[in-house]
């Protein structure tokens, strides 16, 4: 008799039991921490193709035969290797799926690999969309790589991508949203209007002495080491941006910020949460490559009371004015099929919680705020 999977987003718990009855396989013996509350970490296979174009393989096409028609050479990752930016990469995944008929999956990009400008995406055989596996897939999974602002240095194992699985349609409706709010408070903010999640608005006031309001990638900078930790220096790869009065931000076409957001979230242990885009007619940029939040973020519990989200923007075609407290995004919550035994946070080595503006884990915390002297540093959008 076939085990019943319960409804929800699955616990750590409940994706070591998929793993033990084989519906979640890999080359390699899982890693100790590569399973985490509500989702599971994804490794780099031994072998990274370079193709001339993104592509879904569609129905009854495997990767692997759409690859064939598409690669341009084979990169060997048994040792680590530099992935150029601006290029596309597949790469077979270690890990491989024979999902229950009544279990689905969806993917996302670790939120470091989104504090990167690292473009990630999960195909599966057959797909018509990325990151989404449909209920009881089998076959292998791939990841699509396209670095879009530093060269970056990965190898066999590397993680950049994650995945969660589900069972039936775990989204809140407004009425439980408005529900779990009044409980729980999922932002701190009692002007905050809850509805079908929570709406995100972008802070331009700053922080610290000097107004620090985010980050502007830099170009033709050194290789970044994916599986480094705390090792960067921060100027090398940004430029730090502070307020200078106008509570406002030109996004230039083609450069990569980290911004944080006005409001501070709550992810009570019952629940997980995913960052989805804003109206699109708002303005012509794109927030935050990075969606999940796990159990636990912003907990009391976990070591935080609150926390901000990181938003990695990028403009599109045009120039675009940001200007403070303009909404750019929405939390929108999903039940657990049950509660994690470990929430997110300090205790599991957690990079973000109680965060505000923060970088990648990949470097050193910086220090700029109390030095900043308005006089000696540019503005955005110059």
């Amino acid at each position: 008799m076939s085990q019943v999977w319960p409804n929800g987003i699955f616990s750590a718990r409940l994706i070591k039991n998929l793993a033990k009855q084989g519906a979640i396989a890999s080359g390699k013996k899982f890693a100790a921490d590569q399973i985490q509350p509500a989702s599971l970490d994804l490794r780099l296979g031994e072998k990274a193709l370079r193709v001339r174009s993104s592509f879904l393989p569609g129905p009854d096409k495997t990767v692997a035969e759409r690859v064939e028609n598409l690669k341009l050479h084979e990169i060997d990752l048994t040792k680590g290797a530099v992935l150029e930016r601006g290029c596309v990469y597949i790469v077979p995944l270690l890990e491989s799926l024979a999902l229950p008929k009544d279990v689905a999956a969806a993917a996302n990009p670790k939120s470091s690999t989104g504090r990167l400008d690292i473009f990630t995406r999960v195909i599966t055989d057959g797909a018509r969309s990325f990151d989404t596996v449909p209920a009881g897939y089998k076959g292998p999974l791939y990841l699509e790589i396209s670095p879009r602002t530093f060269p970056v240095l990965v190898r066999t194992g590397s993680r950049l991508s994650q995945m969660r699985f589900r069972v039936g349609n775990p989204r809140l409706t407004v009425a439980q949203h408005k529900a779990v709010h009044k409980k729980e408070t999922l932002v701190f903010d009692p002007n905050m209007d809850v509805g079908e999640g929570v709406s995100l608005s972008i802070d331009l006031m700053g922080e610290g002495r000097g107004g620090l309001i985010g980050f502007r990638s830099k170009r033709h900078t050194a290789v970044v080491d994916v599986d480094r930790k705390g090792t960067l220096d921060v100027l090398e790869y940004w430029e730090p941006l502070y307020n200078r009065g106008d509570n406002e931000l030109i996004l230039d076409p083609d450069e990569f910020y980290i911004l944080v957001s006005r409001e501070s979230v709550h992810v009570p242990p019952d629940y997980a949460a995913e960052m989805v885009p804003f109206d699109p007619l708002v303005g012509e940029f794109r927030v935050h490559y990075a969606g999940f939040f796990d159990p636990g973020f912003g907990h009391t519990a976990a070591g935080g009371t609150g926390s901000r989200a990181v938003l990695e923007v990028r403009s599109r075609e045009v120039p675009f004015l940001l200007g403070h407290g303009q909404t750019i995004g929405r939390l929108v919550y999903e039940k657990m099929a049950e509660r994690p035994d470990t929430l997110y946070g300090s205790a599991m080595g957690s990079n973000y919680q109680a965060q505000s503006l923060k970088l990648s884990k990949h470097f050193k915390p910086y220090e700029g705020i109390e030095h900043y002297s308005p006089a000696g540093v540019g503005t955005s959008g110059e």
